[in-house]
């Protein structure tokens, strides 16, 4: 009989305690995505446009993938494509670009980096 109290009072007492809980946790981690993404865009809008001489001195990718495994068995991939930039005082920054983009650079390419912010806009390479 114990046994029987002790879940009863679980199902009842502590487990809508545990799900609201983990509901407030994961919705607030929405919200302070969602935020935190408007608050770069922002900032990146109101960042001024610049262009300046820059070496491409490391190249790299992220594949991420997530399976379904239900009866269709759907799987999905996508890669994220970051390319590593240095300024001529030694400086450097990561951008994120596309794939096309990912493909033309080349490490040890030299040319000029126009960007935004956080925001990649383009690199014109010096022949």
């Amino acid at each position: 009989m114990s046994n029987f109290f002790f879940f009863d009072s679980f199902f009842e007492y502590v487990f809508p305690v545990i799900f609201i809980i983990a509901f407030i946790l994961i919705l607030g981690s929405i919200i302070v995505a969602t935020f935190k993404g408007i608050g770069e865009w922002n900032k990146n809008n109101h960042s001024p446009r610049l262009t300046v001489p820059v070496t491409v001195i490391a190249k790299r990718s992220h594949t991420s993938h997530s399976h379904s495994h239900n009866d269709n068995q759907m799987h999905h991939s996508s890669t994220d494509y970051h390319v590593t930039f240095q300024f001529e005082s030694g400086d450097r920054s990561e951008f994120t670009v596309s794939g096309q983009e990912y493909g033309i650079l080349a490490e040890g390419d030299t040319g000029n980096l126009t960007f935004q912010g956080t925001r990649y806009i383009s690199f014109t390479r010096n022949y």
